[in-house]
């Protein structure tokens, strides 16, 4: 379970830095969410307590969002909860349904899910725009993009 905890405590942490965390304005007049960039090991976690406990990952996010609740800003975790079931959602599809490589499920699934997440997200917090969902998109990517690379480093020696 420690994985999942982990998974749980990541949801947490993240809604809470949304909440102290201010928005930093892009060019153009765009507002980025510093925090953002922590949200794509949220996605690698994900994976990671999915392989742990299966299909009681939902659950698991679900208690990250009641936690997020009481911790944090209540509409910050209503809007990460949101976004992230939406996300979620496809994530676990490619997951669990794909026959790649674990590395290669990570990738597969942060790619679909972390822009998912970021429009729904900057579209709830009344901040929707292309730019800001690339920018978010990237940033999370970063995330996952190092977990694959490590896991496949792993995989070939």
């Amino acid at each position: 379970m420690k994985m999942t905890l982990g998974y749980i405590g990541l949801i947490v942490l993240v809604n809470w830095g949304f909440t102290v965390v201010p928005l930093v304005p892009l060019l153009g007049g765009e507002m980025f969410p510093p925090m953002s960039l922590v949200v794509g090991f949220i996605f690698v976690a994900r994976d990671f307590a999915q392989r742990e406990v299966g299909h009681w990952v939902i659950p698991a996010m679900l208690i990250g969002g009641a936690l997020s609740w009481w911790m944090a800003d209540p509409f910050i975790a209503v809007v990460s909860v949101s976004a992230f079931l939406i996300s979620e959602a496809a994530d676990w599809a490619v997951y669990t349904w794909t026959r790649k490589p674990f590395a290669q499920r990570v990738l597969l699934s942060s790619l679909v899910g972390t822009p998912l997440d970021s429009a729904v997200f900057l579209a709830m917090i009344g901040h929707l725009s292309v730019t800001g969902v690339v920018v978010m998109t990237l940033s999370k990517m970063i995330g996952a993009l190092a977990v694959w690379w490590m896991l496949r480093k792993r995989a070939l020696t």
